[in-house]
């Protein structure tokens, strides 16, 4: 270091401790993070890197610091990515390692997370435990409040939340009813059916009386030296110099402000939630960094009697807590301002954001759409700014917030403390806010309101009206307030300020962040509901005496035990025969101790590198050159690879077109891959990548959307058509014919781990060995091997678990893959690829968009007789798998009815955006919402429920599908009986109704709806399936199969067949990793048939071996399982075996239009329950019942996991989660922040799963079925109960029959279809009038 800074003198040493280990570092970077810091330096991985950005809480840890002035230990979540190493020094940190191992001792929050079978891929397992770690550090006995406020910032993919809040509700105090046992509900007993009569108690998913006891006393303590080093006396200032960038952190306030003066653009760093994101993802660099933390003034917090001065550096958990305590002290009157600013802290950001994003860091960024800005100019508040040259006090309103993330602030000035005042007698505070999803999420539009009233009068003295997210800057209403002000407070003088308000705040129809017209609407709503609320607040007070029209109540939120039901084991299976029992997930406990290794997780072998990929920033055009000089001056940049250096094929065939891997003459959207940039860590390929340049020339014309597509014939072909009957006669003969359509937007896979790779030439021979995380091992192995133009036997492909994948992990995996193995093979080095969120969303794709039309004939009692269907998928610019997907569009638009004639017709758009690839589904959920929306729309044509229309419909006796396969819909009719009769469907239909009469701002929605999913590959020969099982002489048996583990828990479900098998316990078999050079050939893990085919294959392997042990067996049957393998092996018998299971011969005729494409269907009901907000969108799901039928259950806890959390994706695909294009064909859409997946705020208050009892399947191992992606459209029953809930809404306002609401039924999109009169005053806008933030696709 000191030799590129000479001048310079050394940097400090900083000091802090991690799980209880002193840590120094001479030299440390202050670009780095904790994050890199724990996994690359320390070898730590059980921290995981999901995001980069603070939004997954996948990194999360707990800090511990002494505060000098209390003398007080505070320990605190924080996201490890954010947090800056030079930040650390004197503080101790806590990773997953030091809170307990299976080597050590477990500790109770990972072993109740694990065996509550809250961790299924485990990538989000030891956030989760750390999250619900630090809450049991502060408070040893949370209420489920404080549970799922300390989850709010931990995302999980897999298991729809429900297992993890199960475990960490066994912390609760009011837990100990019976209800927290693993979900065996006392309360709901009682009205399920008092007639039962008393059965054997249900089995359950866990015991809560095996767990491990809290002990409080057993924690790490708090490093003692440390608490000497905060007390030594004379701190002196710190100063870290790394690569590019300096950090100084100042002891005392003078000193910040003499560093200010001589670098006024240096900017300050808190919480680093603002600053790191901006250099991070913006590639801002700063080369002087300064942090304050250890300045004290900037954390004084000083009462006067007018109110309170907080100190800027506060962090806002910190001014929430010191708010909370206020409240009690002060009369009622005085804290309204309080109030509002409590109810905006409490959603802001998530748990871990708030622990480090201070006060001051939020008013200067001064975000647009800032929760607290609004509210505490709205309150008067008012901030202090020192500079060298003095101290002055500013208003926080107006003229404060300049433009956009600017404020009146000098460069040289820092905002020092801010003042809060108390509330007045008579004086109301309002404070709202939008976001696209209830927590952990920017606010779309926020608020903050004040009105003043003189005693016992309705007259406003004073008024004042501030909103976010209404243009660059927060705004105030001033306009509107001087319509209200020395007026009365009712409804003529608010009628008035609405349309005074509509002219006031006007957003161009272009506007960044899109959403215009929600946007504007949300503003009057927002007034709306201030003036309901003060109306309420008058009448406490016996100002006016009228009725007021209705009380807004908040959303429903506390978050109940739900039932899991399952069938016993047969009475007379052994005990040690695992099949058919809930056990917990073979790598539970090392996901929730970090110790589960995953692909990044590999340590760095000598002289590894680590490649960054260019991409393309032009949807449409010509590569007219490509300049990587540049880039190979740079620091640590080794090589730049093209298609030149490709000795074998420079493109994949698949769907017969051609996918290029690196493009060399033209791209065809934005982010397409160009080259890659190999160097000698991260940060350098990064930086290597960015100095590429490309250069571009446009061609005309891209298309994006499935209409531009339709108008150019630009399709992947072949299209796809089937018929059964005679359609266009049919329509001759109904009584009524419909026509209409349905959008599907597209779907981000989000797995929480992103595609990683790691290939390491062996070094002879060209061989080499690949570690990725896919579905497909044999794929990379064939796909490497033929791009480095050498045989498959040179390609060893290992997987030992994936983060999470839905099928996201095959198609684009093997080109990165490819690129991957082309660096390894030119360097001769290990090369390691693994792409950072917001790449991995821009190039890999994501489900296909999907414009659905459909025309319906039906007769007056609800009989549909035709339906021709037309859909178009946006394929993007390559084919991946696109025809396929189309094809199962007309493999299921059936459903669950029996409509005599139908057709339809599937195209795969070809247009210029990222190429969209396989979702868990594989198309079906997109084909079904469309087939569903026509059902409802049949249903509101003809005024009837739609749930009738659907049975009268449905497929009942011996039935026949279009593809003229013949099947049996006795477990669809029994599925959606059971599912009406659990989730009491008449009566609670009924209630909603009521409810609906009763309210008129809130609406309640129920909708039931059937699936029937078929299982399997359609084509014959991806069913078959291989294993290799191995029993060693000590008799512990080692099982590889082809499958591959990414949370399904295939893993431990083969450890089960092959425990009933060999009849020995589970404990005996050992299962590694999957990989090429153990079972050759293998198919992907995909299509649910995952235990189908691999369990069949293991259960072969067995049954060979078992049988081979047979004469020894019988000449010793009191022997011991070791005893005989011993003998075998004297006997020179063969311990080893193969197992194959060759798999139905399933095939698709697309000429005959018939064929068995399914070796059985799968069939689901799912009801749901919505509340929704009709003035901002917003919704609860109040309860969900889901009956499955999937056969006899090899394992209920694993296959309850699955159907939970599809049922989870499925609700994010239909109601939240939104990919946003620019114009140009630039995915906006790129990490947390901007795309949202249901979090632990989403999921349904009551969640009821249940597995239809007595069921059974001859198709697949022990009658089980395949569960991984039918449950996923069952999430569409969220969607129609919010289309219920509009119509409801609509009927207030007179509007009946079908109406449009596209998919996903975001705040946005429902708030507008319930056509309020606040939605009804914006003017409505013309589209090709303007040019849109972002394509409607």
């Amino acid at each position: 270091m000191s030799s590129k800074m000479p001048a310079e003198k050394q940097g400090d040493i900083l000091c802090f401790f991690i799980n209880g280990k002193k840590v120094t570092e001479n030299n440390a970077d202050p670009e780095t993070t904790l994050l890199s810091f724990l996994r690359e330096k320390l070898r730590l991985t059980g921290t995981k890197y999901g995001c980069g950005g603070g939004g997954c809480g996948a990194c999360t840890v707990m800090l511990s610091r002494l505060q000098p002035a209390t003398r007080t230990i505070t320990h605190y979540s924080v996201n490890a990515c954010l947090l800056p190493l030079c930040q650390l020094h004197g503080a101790s940190v806590t990773t997953v390692e030091g809170v307990g191992s299976t080597k050590t001792r477990l500790h109770p929050v990972q072993e109740r997370i694990a065996k509550a079978h809250g961790s299924q891929c485990g990538f989000c397992t030891p956030g989760m435990v750390m999250s619900m770690y630090t809450l049991l550090r502060n408070r040893p006995q949370p209420t489920m409040e404080d549970i799922t406020q300390a989850l709010a910032g931990n995302l999980c993919r897999c298991t729809g939340y429900r297992p993890i809040i199960d475990g960490c509700r066994t912390f609760c105090q009011e837990a100990n009813c019976c209800q927290a046992n693993g979900g065996e509900d006392c309360c709901q007993k009682g009205e399920q059916n008092p007639d039962e009569p008393a059965h054997e108690e249900k089995p359950r998913l866990f015991d809560k009386e095996e767990f491990l006891p809290l002990d409080p006393t057993q924690e790490l303590i708090f490093p003692p030296e440390l608490i000497l080093m905060a007390e030594a006396a004379n701190p002196k200032t710190l100063t870290f110099r790394g690569e590019r960038v300096s950090w100084v952190s100042p002891s005392s306030l003078e000193e910040l402000l003499q560093l200010k003066a001589r670098n006024p653009e240096a900017p300050l760093v808190v919480g680093n939630s603002n600053i790191g994101p901006g250099m991070k993802f913006k590639g801002v660099l700063h080369p002087l960094m300064i942090s304050p933390t250890r300045v004290t003034e900037l954390f004084e917090v000083t009462r006067t009697p007018q109110g309170v001065w907080v100190g800027a550096g506060c962090s806002l958990t910190e001014v929430w807590s010191l708010l909370e305590k206020l409240l009690p002290q002060l009369a009622e009157e005085q804290t309204g301002l309080f109030r509002a600013l409590i109810r905006q802290l409490g959603t802001l950001g998530s748990l871990q954001i708030r622990n480090v994003a201070s006060l001051g860091g939020n008013i200067v960024s001064a975000y647009p759409n800032s929760d607290l800005n609004p509210v505490l100019a709205a309150g008067n508040c008012r901030v202090s700014v020192v500079s060298a040259g003095g101290r002055r006090e500013l208003p926080l309103n107006q003229d404060f917030f300049v433009s956009f993330g600017k404020t009146i602030l000098k460069p040289e000035e820092i905002l020092v403390s801010v003042f809060i005042p108390f509330s007045r007698k008579g004086e109301f505070f309002g404070a709202f806010r939008q976001a696209p999803r209830k927590e952990s999420s920017f606010s779309t539009v926020t608020t903050g309101m004040r009105v003043f009233f003189s005693e016992g009068s309705r007259v406003v003295q004073d008024v004042s009206i501030y909103y976010g997210g209404m243009g660059p800057t927060t705004v105030c209403a001033t306009k509107t307030c001087a319509a209200i002000v020395s007026r009365p407070w009712d409804d003529e003088t608010l009628s008035q300020a609405y349309n005074v308000l509509l002219d006031e705040l006007v957003l161009p129809l272009s506007a960044p962040g899109g959403k215009v017209e929600f946007r504007r609407s949300l503003t009057l709503s927002f007034l709306f509901q201030f003036h309901l609320e003060v109306l309420q607040k008058l009448k406490e007070m016996h100002v006016i005496t009228e009725e007021i029209p209705e009380k807004m109540q908040p959303l429903p939120r506390e978050i109940h035990p739900g039932l899991q039901e399952f069938q016993h084991v047969p009475k007379d299976q052994s005990d040690q025969d695992p099949v058919g029992r809930p056990i917990m997930h073979r790598s539970a406990l090392s996901h929730a101790t970090g110790e589960a290794v995953y692909c990044d997780d590999l340590p760095a072998t000598e002289g590894e590198l680590f490649l960054a990929l260019v991409t393309s920033s032009r949807a449409h055009a010509k590569i007219t050159g490509l300049d990587a000089s540049e880039a190979l001056r740079l620091p640590g940049v080794v090589d730049v690879i093209t298609a030149k250096d490709i000795p074998g094929q420079k493109a994949r065939k698949l769907c017969g077109y051609e996918e290029e891997l690196l493009a060399e003459t033209e791209v065809s959207c934005i982010g397409q891959m160009l080259c890659a940039v190999v160097a000698d860590s991260r940060s350098h390929a990064k930086r290597g990548a960015a100095a590429v340049k490309v250069a571009y020339e446009d061609l005309p014309d891209p298309v994006f959307t499935a209409e531009e597509a339709v108008e150019k014939s630009s399709f992947f072909e072949p299209r796809r058509t089937i018929e059964r009957g005679n359609v266009t006669e049919a329509f001759e003969s109904v009584d009524q014919v419909h026509e209409g359509e349905l959008r599907i937007g597209g779907q981000e896979h989000f797995y929480m781990e992103t595609q990683s790779m790691l290939v390491v030439p062996v070094g002879e021979e060209t061989e080499f060995n690949a570690y990725v995380s896919t579905q497909f091992p044999t794929l990379m192995q064939e796909a490497i091997a033929e791009t480095l133009s050498i045989p498959s036997n040179r390609v060893t492909c290992h997987v030992r678990r994936i983060g999470g994948a839905f099928g996201g992990k095959v198609v684009k995996t093997a080109a990165l893959a490819c690129i991957t193995g082309v660096a390894a093979w030119k360097t001769n080095r290990a090369v390691r690829c693994v792409l950072e969120r917001g790449e991995d969303m821009l190039i890999t794709g994501a489900r296909h968009p999907v414009l659905g039309k459909y025309k319906v004939g039906f007769m007056n009692d609800g009989r549909i007789v035709a339906a021709d269907f037309h859909y178009y998928a946006n394929a993007g610019n390559m084919a991946d798998e696109s025809v396929l997907v189309v094809e199962k569009f007309l493999l299921h638009f059936d459903n669950a009815y029996n409509i005599p004639n139908l057709r339809g017709h599937a195209a795969a758009c070809r247009t210029n955006l990222p190429s969209n690839t396989a979702f868990r589904g594989f198309g079906v959920p997109q084909s079904l919402l469309v087939v569903e929306n026509m059902v409802e729309d049949v249903a509101a044509l003809l005024r009837r429920p739609a749930h009738q229309i659907r049975e009268i419909n449905m497929y009942k006796g011996p039935s026949v599908t279009q593809y003229k396969l013949e099947f049996s819909p006795e477990n669809l009719q029994r599925c959606w009986e059971e599912c009406k009769l659990k989730a009491d469907h008449g009566a609670r239909r009924r209630a909603a109704d009521q409810f609906n009469r009763e309210n008129r701002w809130r609406k309640r929605g129920m909708s039931i709806v059937p699936i029937k999913y078929g299982i399997a590959f359609s084509d014959g020969f991806l069913n078959q399936a291989a294993a290799l099982v191995h029993i060693y002489k000590d008799g512990s048996v080692l099982v590889s199969h082809g499958g591959t583990e990414m949370g399904q828990g295939l893993h431990t479900k083969m450890q089960q067949v092959a425990s009933r098998e060999l009849h020995v316990p589970a404990s005996k078999v050992y299962i590694s990793e999957t990989s090429t050079n153990t079972v050759p050939n293998a198919s992907p893990s995909a299509a649910s048939c995952g235990t189908d085919a691999n369990g069949m294959a293991v259960q072969n392997a067995c049954q060979i071996l078992y049988q081979r042990l047979e004469p020894i067996r019988l000449r010793n049957p009191k022997g011991s399982w070791e005893s005989w393998v011993q003998t075998a092996f004297y006997e020179k018998m063969s311990l080893s075996a193969t197992g194959f299971y060759k798999g139905p011969d399933l095939y698709m005729d697309w000429d005959k239009k018939e064929g068995r494409p399914y070796a059985y269907f799968t069939f689901g009901v799912c009801c749901c329950e919505v509340e929704l907000d009709c003035l901002t969108g917003d919704y609860r799901t109040l309860r969900t019942d889901i009956v499955v039928d999937i056969g006899r259950s090899v394992n209920p806890s694993m296959d309850i996991g699955q159907i939970e959390g599809a049922f989870m994706q499925g609700l994010g695909l239909y109601t939240l989660e939104e990919l946003k294009f620019s114009p140009s064909g630039l995915l906006y859409t790129r990490g947390p922040s901007q795309y949202k997946i249901p979090a632990v705020c989403d999921v349904p208050l009551r969640f009821n799963v249940y597995l239809l009892p007595d069921s059974s399947n001859p198709h697949a191992i022990y009658s089980s079925k395949g569960i991984g992606e039918p449950a996923v459209f069952l999430g569409s029953a969220a969607f129609f109960a919010i289309k219920d809930a509009a119509a409801a809404a609509r009927s207030e306002s007179g509007l009946v029959g079908p109406f449009s609401l596209n998919s996903p039924a975001t705040a946005e999109r429902a708030c507008l279809a319930c056509a309020s009169p606040f939605t009804q005053k914006i003017p409505a806008s013309k589209p090709g009038s303007f040019k849109p933030w972002a394509l409607n696709i």
